[in-house]
């Protein structure tokens, strides 16, 4: 009887050289099917074809993180696919700085509602789909949110995005807690400084060129740190690793 496949959600795919499409092919190297999930069909396309190509399979599919009916609508595309949903990544989440007395209520509600409550949503139905699958025993499966510097400490004029990611770490830490007797892995990442990837060098070009080689962390170790969390036996689980270069002062 064939095993049935290895399912993988990646939500918040953006550029070809971003942690999402990164994450993506690796998970596609082990084997697993990857929902390629983001908000431009051209570039989640692009990451398709490119993991085809090298063999894998991949589906992409477009969802914006906030809205509940397409979240839902995501975990029901995969649930008819068939296999097994294997692991679910929220990725999702962009810096949102700002000084508090200049900040309008929208732009703060904004980023929390990207950052945490979409990442309620994408939880809720992740573990939802993993109880109702029928798990094996000693059968686990992962759900793992990326985090920040900010999931753990706040800055100055980084208020808004510093409460959004703090509290997405606080209910993963709440779900690993409560699902893990259940054979459910919830894990988070903590990236400490910036990534080597396009986001990086569009935003502050001077400042990539000049950390390029050292001083910004890598898009395939930070993907390898997900497959590992991932991989770990249920005798050996870790909640959280944190990553930074070298360089890193903290």
């Amino acid at each position: 009887m064939r095993t049935p496949q290895d399912h993988t959600i990646v939500m918040g795919v953006g550029p070809e050289s971003g942690l999402g499409a990164t994450l993506c092919r690796r998970f596609a190297a082990a084997g697993h099917h990857v929902w390629v999930v983001g908000r431009s069909r051209e570039k989640l396309d692009y990451i398709v074809a490119n993991i085809a190509a090298a063999g894998g399979e991949a589906t992409a599919h477009i969802a914006d993180a906030t809205d509940e009916a397409q979240v839902i609508a995501l975990f029901d595309a995969v649930e008819r696919a068939g296999g097994r949903l294997s692991c679910a990544i929220y990725n999702v989440g962009n810096n949102t700085p700002g000084r508090i007395h200049d900040m309008a209520s929208e732009y703060f509600e904004k980023s929390w509602r990207v950052a945490c409550f979409g990442g309620f949503l994408f939880a809720r139905e992740a573990v939802r789909r993993m109880l109702g699958s029928g798990m094996g025993d000693g059968e686990s499966r992962s759900l793992l949110f990326t985090g920040a510097s900010a999931s753990l400490r706040g800055r100055p004029n980084f208020g808004a995005f510093n409460a959004a990611k703090g509290a997405l770490r606080n209910l993963a830490e709440a779900m690993s807690k409560e699902y893990a007797t259940e054979g459910i892995h919830v894990g988070h990442v903590v990236i400490d400084g910036g990534i080597a990837g396009e986001k990086m060098k569009q935003a502050l070009p001077e400042q990539a060129q000049q950390e390029e080689r050292e001083g910004l962390i890598d898009l395939e170790g930070i993907a390898e740190a997900f497959w590992f969390l991932h991989a770990q036996p249920r005798q050996a689980w870790t909640f959280e690793l944190d990553l930074r270069t070298w360089q890193e002062q903290w």
